[in-house]
């Protein structure tokens, strides 16, 4: 179920389906997800409909695919496989020790988020957020440069670690993101079949299984904190001379600043499209993947 497979079977290409699966989501209804989620996490004192206007306003329904390409592509192209193969393994191994589907489930996941961030995250989920919160700094109303230009002289500023910032934070946000995801998904499954009166080698239906992965990506944003943290860190804003906002920004130092400008709602910013992105993610991911691999399998 879900990333457990057999990930050394002969013939089959799991890379090619991971990179397909997770190309999907993020070009179906992902990126625009992903686009106000961020919009509201960055621009923390708007309303979901004054996110939307916001984004609307960037190019109609264009700017709800603002950092798609590139950096969405390249991101997906890579942390699909990453995240299928490590989890598989831990899964497998976790399930072989005689640990229980929901825990080998959280085991597998949050090994497989914190690889796929460490990897390939990075720089892309950073370069995403530049892409979509940098109109925060054109008030002056001068024409913002394009995103290779502001790769290359974020690049050249500060280096590695400056296209990378913020990727503990990210390392964080899916560790916890697909150990829940995962972890809850399994047991979903598991309260669904004792519902139906199926044992645990019968396989759910369809609409069950989609059932359960929409259980586990809306339980999983309860760490929608470490998100908006996350897009503090990554955002082109700029602290003003009488602002709290700290020049050196640490995971812990964010929190606090985003807790004492914003309160407990600030950091909550963004949850409610997250959980329809969490929710399209777990059903690609875990249904989506289960499926296909069952496929491939029998061919």
């Amino acid at each position: 179920m879900g990333v457990s497979s057999t990930p050394g079977q002969k013939g089959v290409n799991w890379s090619n389906i991971a990179v397909g699966g997770i190309m999907n989501m993020v070009t179906t209804l992902g990126q625009p997800l992903e686009v106000l989620k961020t919009q509201m996490a960055a621009n923390r004192s708007q309303t979901m409909w004054q996110a939307c206007k916001s984004v609307w306003a960037r190019g109609g329904a264009v700017g709800f695919y603002q950092g798609l390409i590139p950096w969405a592509w390249i991101e997906a192209s890579t942390k699909g496989a990453v995240l299928l193969f490590t989890a598989a393994e831990v899964e497998t191994a976790s399930l072989g020790a005689g640990i229980n589907p929901g825990l080998a489930g959280l085991l597998g996941g949050m090994t497989g988020g914190i690889a796929q961030a460490y990897a390939t995250m990075g720089f892309t989920t950073c370069m995403k957020t530049v892409e979509i919160t940098r109109a925060k700094t054109a008030a002056t109303g001068a024409k913002p440069p394009s995103t290779w230009v502001v790769f290359a002289d974020i690049y050249r500023r500060e280096g590695l670690a400056g296209i990378n910032k913020g990727v503990n934070a990210v390392a964080v946000r899916q560790c916890t993101n697909w150990g829940s995801r995962m972890g809850f998904a399994r047991l979903a499954e598991d309260a669904i079949r004792k519902v139906r009166g199926k044992g645990e080698s019968e396989k759910l239906g369809a609409m069950d299984k989609i059932l359960a992965s929409s259980v586990g990506g809306a339980l999983a944003t309860w760490n929608q904190p470490i998100e908006v943290v996350r897009v503090e860190m990554q955002s082109m804003a700029k602290g003003t001379e009488n602002s709290k906002r700290p020049a050196k920004l640490t995971i812990v130092n964010t929190l606090k600043f985003i807790y004492q400008e914003n309160g407990i709602k600030g950091l909550y910013r963004g949850v409610t499209p997250r959980i329809g992105l969490g929710i399209w993610q777990t059903i690609c991911m875990v249904s989506f993947a289960d499926y296909v691999k069952a496929w491939v399998q029998t061919k």
